[in-house]
């Protein structure tokens, strides 16, 4: 599965592009005030992907377990710091709310943090590389 996303920021508004594989859809983020950058910063969008994965996935699992789920909730936060410094202290929770009892619901919760793709990306330490800069003068 290959997954991207594109930012696209002219001033004053943004294109958000997310693709899997050949399924692409777009995600509306409003413009800083400024009109430059994203509204959304980069911290907020690490804690969203982190969350809509744990989120997916509980689902995914609940239903090979034969578990019908109801809803999920996840909070997730982390505390950064100064510019460049790495996020630290990311921790969430979930609430599930599920036809099964609290202890299959446990269960589920337990594992699905194992399986989670982005936790565990994030777990490995995986490197980001930067493969390509191209510079526009004008």
């Amino acid at each position: 599965m290959k997954i991207k996303a594109r930012v696209h920021n002219p001033a004053d508004e943004n294109h958000v592009t997310l693709s899997t594989d050949d399924r692409t859809h777009t995600l509306h983020i409003p413009t800083r005030p400024s009109g430059l950058g994203l509204g959304a910063n980069g911290g907020e969008l690490l804690c969203l992907a982190l969350a809509a994965c744990y989120c997916n996935d509980v689902y995914r699992e609940a239903g090979l377990r034969g578990i019908r789920v109801e809803g999920v909730e996840v909070e997730v936060e982390a505390e950064f710091g100064a510019p460049g410094a790495p996020g630290t202290n990311v921790t969430y929770r979930t609430r599930i709310t599920a036809h099964a009892g609290e202890e299959e619901i446990q269960a589920l919760a337990h594992h699905t943090d194992t399986v989670a793709e982005i936790h565990n990306t994030l777990r490995a330490a995986t490197p980001v590389t930067l493969s390509g800069a191209e510079a526009v003068s004008r």
